[in-house]
């Protein structure tokens, strides 16, 4: 029998701006929510969503390291990933390479970033491998071709490191994703009125997708085609009510898989837009079957405070996406690495007791 975890204590301290616009036309809209990677030599490898003119997205490619005095050197190389697949390209304003989250995944020996390719089909999960977690090669967009799969709108790809057991018993690679309601795109107040009605389970959610391992094993491209997802995490009414969707890559720590994750929260919705917050929380699975969640945070360990996380393209948003764990300082302690406001780049330490 899962045995849930009936307390589990963390602070959070923030450790400051990481990365900011340099005035280079391809960052003028913002550089954020970055995935992060150690090469296999150690070295810290931020990959933030680079936005030029007209929501334009590539995926940087930033070398960091601690200065000594508390704050950050970046040394800005070429980009990751820009978009150049027909997945990733459209006419009109709007496309690109969003948002990516990478993990190594030792089972495969290969770094996987997961990306939202946004496109002529609107969003959807696509996949880059690397050797090194300097060059990327793209393997192409998620099937999600099984009977009753959602094959529309969909984001906040993020893989576990390490094979886990299906709900059909299956070994698996698994991965979080967030099927979007179309009403998501509605910029307006009429969607939420729409969105409250909805039981929780209704609304935007987590979900892990399973890969059979064995062939991935034989054949990478089979990588992309998913063959279970069941939802793990919905709104709920103590926060996050509107939606929740995946953060960090999880990493293991003795009670289970642990990862951070964003939920929203409705602000005030009497303007011409409806004004939103978005925060984080831990959420904790089981180890070989992550679809039993053991551990929600009861409240928010993350929310929009500082100046930077208030105002920016889009108001009161932390929005988490790669973590990095840090053994020099303990082996509960690890470094989070967020998007402040859609503008700006933060780090926080997180330290489990």
């Amino acid at each position: 029998m899962i045995e849930p975890v009936r307390q589990f204590e963390a602070t959070v301290e923030r450790l400051g701006l990481v990365l900011s616009p340099n005035g280079d036309a391809a960052e003028v809209e913002g550089v954020l929510n970055p995935a992060v990677a150690r090469t296999r030599d150690g070295r810290l490898l931020l990959y933030p969503r680079d936005v030029a003119k007209g929501n334009i997205s590539r995926i940087g490619r930033v070398f960091v390291s601690e200065d000594g005095s508390g704050g950050y050197r970046v040394n800005r190389q070429s980009f990751a990933l820009e978009p150049e697949a027909p997945y990733e390209l459209r006419p009109q304003p709007g496309y690109g390479c969003e948002d990516p989250r990478t993990t190594f995944v030792p089972c495969i020996d290969q770094y996987v970033m997961v990306y939202t390719a946004f496109g002529p089909a609107g969003p959807r999960i696509a996949i880059a491998l690397s050797d090194d977690a300097v060059t990327w090669k793209r393997l192409g967009l998620m099937r999600f071709t099984q009977p009753g799969m959602s094959q529309g709108d969909d984001k906040d790809g993020v893989f576990f490191p390490e094979p886990v057991i299906s709900p059909s018993g299956v070994p698996s690679l698994a991965f979080y994703h967030r099927p979007m309601l179309h009403l998501s795109a509605v910029d307006g107040r009429a969607a939420i009125p729409m969105i409250e009605r909805m039981p929780y389970n209704d609304r935007e959610s987590i979900r892990i997708g399973y890969i059979p391992l064995e062939p991935v094993l034989h054949d990478i491209d089979r990588l992309l085609d998913v063959y279970e997802s069941v939802l793990v995490l919905a709104p709920n009414e103590e926060w996050g009510s509107i939606k929740i969707g995946g953060g960090t890559p999880p990493v293991r720590i003795e009670e289970g898989w642990m990862s951070l994750y964003h939920a929203v929260d409705l602000l005030d919705n009497n303007g011409a837009k409806p004004k939103f917050r978005y925060s984080a929380g831990i959420v904790i699975h089981d180890y070989e079957r992550p679809d039993h969640v053991i551990y929600r945070s009861p409240a928010p360990v993350l929310t929009p405070m500082s100046e930077l996380e208030r105002v920016g393209i889009v108001d009161n948003v932390v929005f988490p996406t790669g973590i990095d764990p840090r053994p020099d300082l303990g082996d509960r302690v690890f470094d989070v690495y967020y998007g402040m406001a859609d503008y700006t780049i933060g780090a926080a330490r997180l330290t489990l007791h």
